[in-house]
């Protein structure tokens, strides 16, 4: 069983939290101690953004950090080297890297599947792989158990999150809105049908991202999803304290209090 499967199946009847941070935003000397404070803070799963050009998935907020830690030239390698620093005081929660093809083809298929493993990484979502194309990819990853995780839209028919199925593990990612990262409007109960169809599907827990703000709206999540993903309420959290390490690690850690808290709140009130 995989650290992500573990987690899943430790949460009993509470929701898994999953915040994502751009590695090396806003110093890569930052990202560490900004994981372990998203841990602290009650983070279930971190998703590490690996920082790319042209993040085309990706929002004003997200795109800024991507700049951000390009500017400190970060690498693959270099956020592989996180990971590896995370390791060596947490080895329970797990860490999936989030990013674009183009730096895994020049790294090499192999080469990553072997060093991402190595560095203690747990799942991988590459945003621009769709499933016709994931075989090869999804299969070395299975073989240095590594989960990969597939987005999920509105717009993906059942046909196509059945071929999703048959590669995906750890979870699916359900971006519940069209358009790209740190989108204003979230439908809860459009949502809620479009979980209902790729749960008549797929057994795996399904986290849903995009439109998550605050403690709020991370609570209407919870009420139908297994899993919460805040992305650019945390990134501008970061964007607002770039020359405040610590300042920006309180806020971050209140943001994920307050959406843990409220999350727990609102699962306990349905159960």
């Amino acid at each position: 069983m995989s650290r992500i499967q573990q987690t899943f199946s430790a949460l009993g009847e509470s929701r898994a939290l999953i915040p994502f941070v751009t590695a090396g935003d806003p110093t890569p000397g930052a990202t560490v101690g900004l994981m372990h404070t998203l841990v602290e803070a009650g983070a279930s799963i971190i998703e590490l953004g690996v920082p790319f050009s042209d993040p085309m998935a990706d929002g004003p907020v997200i795109q800024a950090a991507d700049e951000r830690a390009l500017e400190h030239h970060v690498s693959l390698e270099d956020v592989l080297g996180m990971v590896k620093r995370f390791r060596q005081q947490d080895t329970t929660t797990p860490v999936v890297l989030m990013g674009y093809l183009n730096p895994l083809e020049i790294m090499g298929y192999e080469r990553f599947a072997t060093e991402a493993r190595q560095a203690g990484v747990d799942g991988a979502l590459i945003v621009d792989m769709p499933p016709e194309e994931g075989e090869e990819f999804s299969a070395l990853m299975r073989q240095n158990d590594i989960d990969t995780i597939f987005l999920i839209s509105p717009t993906t028919d059942s046909s196509r999150i059945e071929k999703i199925n048959k590669l995906a593990s750890g979870y699916l990612y359900y971006v519940s809105l069209k358009g790209v990262t740190g989108a204003n409007t979230l439908d809860v109960d459009s949502v809620a049908k479009k979980l209902d169809e790729i749960r008549s599907i797929s057994q795996l827990p399904v986290g849903v991202g995009f439109g998550i703000k605050d403690g709020h709206s991370a609570a209407a999540v919870a009420r139908i999803a297994d899993a919460v993903v805040v992305g650019s309420a945390l990134v501008q959290r970061i964007a607002d304290n770039l020359d405040d390490i610590a300042r920006m690690n309180q806020q971050v850690g209140e943001l994920i209090q307050q959406m843990r808290r409220m999350m727990d709140e609102t699962t306990i009130h349905q159960g």
